[in-house]
């Protein structure tokens, strides 16, 4: 098919991003326009059905024609019709504000204060109990309210605050950046897990020194846990030797039990066969719970009231 093509257009042939970008942002402010003129054929009853001056309409479809380089339209009088440029260009176009209008309808719905949703995100360990039981108990109150979740490690979780995909997240330590707003919600006990059968399972109190000469496994470079596991270890005067690295507590907890080492850890959800918790009497061994979001972000309905009812939890976030 070969359309009529304007000279003097402004189409560019070279395929450069830059030009692509040029052409949508002078391209779709007018596609509506073009849009009713294609559906209506006359450009008064499109002007007078948009609610817009028919000057301005006009003065729309001859500048869209120009920035194409091609004729959309053959005009007779005060009617007009689609060329086979301009139907092929309407296919596209209607597809293009399609899409618009989904879009629009999917993030109104987000916004809506009773069936909103909320993109949450939190550490694995705290997926097993902790974080059904806070959506439970938030769910009484707004039972409509959807959420989207995200379970990682704590760096991952402040990207995706940052690139917004995420609205809050439950994360240990509490981050500290200029860039994000934290507050901190609650504290968790570390405990020294050791095998049933270790030299310390007959124990039920450790210092943390007592541990130096064993072999840990922990999380990998990156999770939060991993740095107080580091952290608690100098302080205690030893530098862990590490012999498996996970990426997730409870598979390292089962690694413990296999008696492939010893590990820094939460409690856990349920009690595991194969293992003993020691509680670490020196250095103080726990982490802090905090909700995280970005600083400056707009909260639609829906988030705010969540991010009120984690707020309102603070010490009581996790179970006893």
């Amino acid at each position: 098919m070969v359309h009529q093509q304007r000279s003097g257009g402004r189409l560019s042939q070279t395929g450069d991003t830059r030009d692509t970008d040029d052409m949508s942002r002078l391209l779709a402010p007018r596609l509506a326009y073009f849009a009713g003129v294609a559906r209506t054929e006359h450009v008064t009853r499109a002007a007078q059905e948009m609610e817009v001056p028919q000057s301005t309409l006009s003065r729309a479809m001859v500048r869209l024609e120009e920035d194409l380089g091609v004729d959309l339209f053959a005009r007779h009088g005060r009617t007009v019709s689609l060329t086979p440029a301009g139907r092929a260009f309407l296919t596209s176009v209607e597809r293009a504000l399609a899409e618009i209008e989904r879009a629009a309808d999917e993030v109104r719905a987000d916004a809506d204060p009773a069936t909103g949703k909320v993109a949450f995100g939190f550490l694995h360990t705290m997926g097993a109990e902790t974080v059904p039981g806070l959506l439970h108990a938030f769910r009484a109150d707004h039972p409509r309210i959807r959420f989207s979740l995200v379970q990682n490690y704590g760096e991952a979780m402040l990207e995706g605050l940052r690139a917004g995909e995420l609205d809050l997240c439950l994360t240990s330590p509490v981050p500290d950046a200029p860039d994000l707003v934290a507050r901190r919600l609650d504290e968790q006990k570390l405990r020294l897990v050791v095998p049933a059968d270790h030299r310390l399972a007959g124990r039920r109190r450790i210092r943390l020194a007592e541990a130096a000469d064993e072999t840990f496994v922990t999380l990998e470079p990156g999770y939060g846990l991993r740095r107080i596991t580091d952290d608690l270890c100098a302080q205690a005067g030893f530098r862990p030797r590490t012999a498996f690295e996970g990426e997730e507590a409870e598979t390292l907890r089962g690694l413990v039990a296999a008696g492939l080492g010893v590990a820094l850890l939460p409690p856990p959800p349920f009690p595991r066969p194969g293992v003993v918790e020691l509680t670490v009497t020196a250095p103080r061994a726990a982490r802090e719970i905090g909700v995280a979001w970005l600083a400056g972000h707009p909260d639609t309905p829906p988030v705010a009231a969540f991010k009120k009812f984690l707020l309102s939890k603070r010490g009581t976030l996790l179970p006893t």
